[in-house]
């Protein structure tokens, strides 16, 4: 890397993404109100509504599934206050959301607010990489890699579910923290498993391939990760839920993966049925016949959720907030029994 320009950099990295704190304010009234009115208010309206009937089921384990990058956006205290808070029972997210975002701000970095009309090449120049307006210090971000690769450099030479690695992300976490209550952390604490399916799409895929050409370089055992092995995992915390609900922010791998689990037992002669509730949120357009993998209704036609299901079609972190603390605010999430589903994979 050529001699960088410090002080350039740091006038692109001066004014820090703040994180949304439900609990501060009330949107109640906000969404009582929009359930009076049309298009996408009253979509709103129902996804909250209807959220909090999942958390008012006793039997409805909740899976939320992220997609995007609504984390670096401002949404990452969301996520681990809807864990805190009791009204997410596993998650199933892109590795980007977990480590990238996530994982990284806990290690003492941040995410910073950006312009979307920036001349690129300079960015690159300055090594700051960027996600439409917000920018990340790419120096930073290789600090994170080097973390996932002495996570795996500790760990007995294996695969090892995406699941298993962010729990022991979770611990070094408690060691290493510098910024606490990250989703990694809350959900290490409260037994609330995470799954990326596509792990190696992340800051940590990029440390685990330094620590398996280390290993191979020393003829050495190494770790890597076992996708199918999340399949299975998935699954079983999905058949041994009576009823099963979905909140997904965005589709793709995550959305599919959750969704996929019906199918998945199934196959294995189980007829646990379809999930009961589900909620996306997002703008992909169902015209060309991907919806970011297919519409809720559409899912219904592969068995994958059948029951009380609402799409809103909108930028997630314009209709999250109003969400989550409506559902905050209405506090039947106090009654809720912790399901606890990551200590069924405890072992010896």
């Amino acid at each position: 890397m050529a001699k960088m320009n410090r002080k350039a950099k740091q006038k692109f990295l001066e004014e820090k993404v703040e994180h949304i704190d439900i609990t501060k304010f009330d949107s109640t009234p906000i969404i009582q109100s929009m359930q009076n009115m049309s298009f996408t208010a009253r979509d709103t309206a129902n996804a909250a509504k209807l959220f909090n009937q999942m958390i008012r089921d006793k039997n409805c384990s909740i899976f939320l599934a992220i997609a995007g990058s609504t984390s670096a956006a401002g949404c990452m205290q969301i996520y681990s206050d809807m864990v805190k808070y009791n009204m997410v029972d596993a998650v199933v997210a892109t590795g980007a959301s977990i480590v990238d975002m996530d994982f990284f701000e806990a290690l003492g970095f941040r995410h910073y607010k950006g312009n979307p009309n920036v001349d690129d090449r300079k960015l690159r120049d300055l090594y700051i990489d960027r996600i439409y307006d917000t920018f990340i210090d790419e120096e930073e971000l290789q600090v994170c890699d080097k973390a996932a690769k002495e996570i795996a450099d500790r760990l007995k030479p294996r695969p090892y579910s995406s699941r298993e690695f962010i729990r022991e992300m979770g611990k070094y976490l408690k060691e290493n923290a510098k910024k606490k209550g990250s989703l990694v952390e809350v959900c290490y604490d409260n037994n609330v498993p995470i799954f990326c399916p596509a792990f190696s799409d992340s800051s940590a895929g990029l440390g685990l391939v330094l620590h398996q050409c280390e290993r191979i370089n020393k003829h050495k055992g190494y770790v890597s990760i076992d996708s199918v092995a999340d399949f299975r995992e998935l699954t079983e915390i999905k058949i041994k839920s009576p009823a099963s609900g979905l909140f997904m922010i965005g589709g793709g791998v995550p959305k599919n993966f959750i969704q996929d689990t019906v199918v998945c037992a199934e196959v294995l002669g189980k007829k646990e049925g379809p999930h009961k509730y589900a909620v996306q949120i997002g703008v992909a357009d169902f015209r060309d016949g991907a919806c970011s993998s297919s519409t809720l209704k559409e899912a219904s036609s592969w068995g994958k959720v059948e029951g009380k299901e609402q799409m809103v079609y909108a930028e997630a972190t314009s209709v999250l907030p109003l969400i989550i603390s409506y559902v905050y605010h209405k506090g039947d999430w106090k009654k809720r029994e912790r399901r606890g589903w990551a200590k069924i994979f405890e072992r010896d």
